[in-house]
This record gives C-alpha cells, sequence and structure tokens, in this order.
C-alpha cells in the first residue's frame, strides 16, 4: 500500500510552507549538525592541554574562510625531525586507533567515512598501508573508484559513491571519491562548467545527509610538492620492485599540475564544512602525513565515543556445560 502524501496527511509538508512542524524539522537538523560539528572539532572534546601533538587542527579548513594550497607548506613537519621521532607517537595512535574501531564496531550505532584525495604520488596507498595496521578487517573497508562504467553513467554522479558508504559500526575508507566529479572532469573538460560547478552544492547536501545519519565523514587533502612527485616518479622507475606502479599517464597527467591544483582548491574552499571537514596534510615527509591523519582520526573517533553494548545481567547466572 503506497503511503499519503497529500496536504490532509501530517507527515505531508509543502515546500516553503514555514508551519511550526517545518520549523520543527529545520531546528532538529540543525541540533544533529551542531553535535557532530563538535566532534569534527575533536580537539575541543578530547585533548586537555592543547595544542595536540602533532598539531592537526592547523590543517583544517574553516568553512566560509579564505584557504590557498600555497599557504600550506608540504614540506613541513613542526618539530619533528625524521621518522624516529614519529614512531613511538604512531605506534601509540594506531593502538588507539584498534581500541576505538572495536567500540564502533560492538556498539553498531554510528560509522565513519574518511576521504582520501591527493596528486598523483601523494600518499593515499601508503597512508591507508602505514595508519591502520592493526585494524580489524571485518571493521574496515576500503574502496577505489576508477573510471565509472556506463551503468554509473546513466545515473547521478553520486550513485556508485552513495552504494559504498559505510553501513553501521565500519570505518570505510575512499582512495579517490566522489570528489573526482569536480577535479578530473573539469580538468579535463569531461563535462561543462555549468554542470561540474554546482556539484558542490550537491556534494555538500550528500555529506550532510551522511552525517545526519550518523556517518561521520572526514576528508584529508595529502599535499605534496610537485618536486616532490617528480622524485617519486623517478624513484619508481629506479627501482624494478616499484615499476608496476609507474603510468606513462602520470607523465601526461602531471602536465596539469597547475589546473589540478586550482580544481583542488575550489573544491575544497567549497565543501569543507563545520559536520565534514578537509584537512591538508603537508604530505612531502611521508612518516609525518602518517601521524598527522592517524592523530586526526583517533581524536574523532574518541569524541565519537563509541560504547561496548550494556552488559545483560542475566549472563552473571551462566554456566557452560562440561
Amino acid at each position: 500500500m503506497s503511503q499519503s502524501n497529500s496536504p490532509g496527511d501530517r507527515s505531508f509538508i509543502p515546500p516553503g510552507s514555514g508551519d511550526a512542524e517545518t520549523s520543527e524539522t529545520k531546528a532538529a537538523a540543525a541540533a544533529a549538525t551542531a553535535t557532530v560539528s563538535e566532534v569534527m572539532s575533536p580537539e575541543t572534546v578530547v585533548v586537555n592541554e592543547p595544542p595536540p601533538k602533532p598539531n592537526y587542527p592547523l590543517y583544517r579548513v574553516h568553512s566560509g574562510k579564505p584557504f590557498r594550497l600555497a599557504d600550506i607548506d608540504p614540506n613541513a613537519s613542526e618539530s619533528y625531525k625524521s621518522r624516529k621521532d614519529v614512531e613511538a607517537e604512531l605506534e601509540r595512535q594506531r593502538g588507539r586507533l584498534q581500541n576505538l574501531q572495536e567500540r564502533l564496531f560492538a556498539e553498531q550505532q554510528r560509522s565513519l567515512l574518511i576521504v582520501l584525495q591527493a596528486m598523483d604520488t601523494g600518499g593515499k596507498d601508503g597512508t591507508i598501508k602505514n595508519v591502520f595496521q592493526g585494524i580489524n578487517p571485518q571493521g574496515c573497508q576500503v574502496w577505489s573508484f576508477k573510471q565509472p562504467s556506463v551503468e554509473e553513467l546513466s545515473h547521478d554522479f553520486l550513485w556508485r559513491y552513495h552504494q559504498r558508504t559505510p553501513p553501521r559500526g565500519m570505518i570505510t575508507i575512499f582512495n579517490r571519491s566522489h570528489y573526482e566529479d569536480v577535479l578530473i572532469v573539469r580538468v579535463k573538460k569531461l563535462v561543462p562548467e555549468n554542470v561540474w560547478r554546482k556539484r558542490y552544492r550537491l556534494i555538500n547536501e550528500f555529506e550532510h545527509m551522511l552525517t545526519l545519519n550518523h556517518i561521520m565523514v572526514v576528508k584529508f587533502f595529502l599535499h605534496i610538492s610537485k618536486d616532490e612527485q617528480k622524485k617519486r616518479l623517478d624513484s619508481r622507475l629506479q627501482n624494478p620492485d616499484k615499476r608496476w606502479k609507474f603510468s606513462f599517464s602520470d607523465i601526461k597527467e602531471r602536465q596539469f599540475w597547475d589546473d589540478y591544483q586550482l580544481a583542488f582548491e575550489d573544491a575544497i574552499t567549497n565543501c569543507s564544512t563545520e559536520y565534514a571537514p578537509w584537512y591538508v596534510v603537508p604530505a612531502n615527509k611521508k612518516w609525518y602525513r602518517n601521524l598527522v591523519v592517524a592523530r586526526a582520526i583517533a581524536d574523532t573517533l574518541e569524541a565519537l565515543n563509541p560504547q561496548f553494548p550494556a552488559e545483560t545481567k542475566a549472563l552473571d547466572n551462566i554456566k557452560i556445560p562440561d
């Protein structure tokens, strides 16, 4: 039986009606958004002696404020000088992630979507490998998005991404994401500007919808320099064990460096919100990148504060038979 959708039905809210029901709906959404926004500034919730170390809030892009990629030094590493300086702290953050992921999975109420974007050789795969060591594979998924299929192109551009968002209790990592539809399609002129430019708003609404459905969204742009990219491409050519990673398309895409930088800058500026923020992480030094991402995610999960289900008192009287 189909549901009634008429003015006589109290569940029907005419667009722009401005009645009390509409006001209550807006207020409920605003309250839920404010709660999530607090979690998405986790240092205000879980850090007793700010700033945190590493100081990941430095790299969060604030909604409505001017932002330029050139203002973030991709070679930055605060007071850390070498990999040895971060090894113990990175291991501690991995331990936190393992514990918090177990609680999130046990709770089965909320989930976390992590978006990773970068220029070619920016370190998305390395970040996943090094940050999520020891995470229970049952509670974590990684999805990569390549050129869309014919079926995917027949739907709205967000359709294929929505299918891969995390179910409750899960952490999902997007290795590239829905942002490709305002990046490569813009740089390569695959769709006209009046199409991709409207997508910023659609992305914000999509992420807001996920947020209101208990899927937290945190996004990282791994920021490397053009010189660093050249070094990494040369390294792949010089090392026989890494040549499989090299693609001639990397050379072709490198010619569009400035265009991609502008596209990333606009996407981050337009789509970093209080409820789904972007972090622009200096990523020339892989060890520092890993620590920043690990600490930011661990603090976000701790601010979310997932809980193990309450114990069942009846279990106290159970005896396991021989």
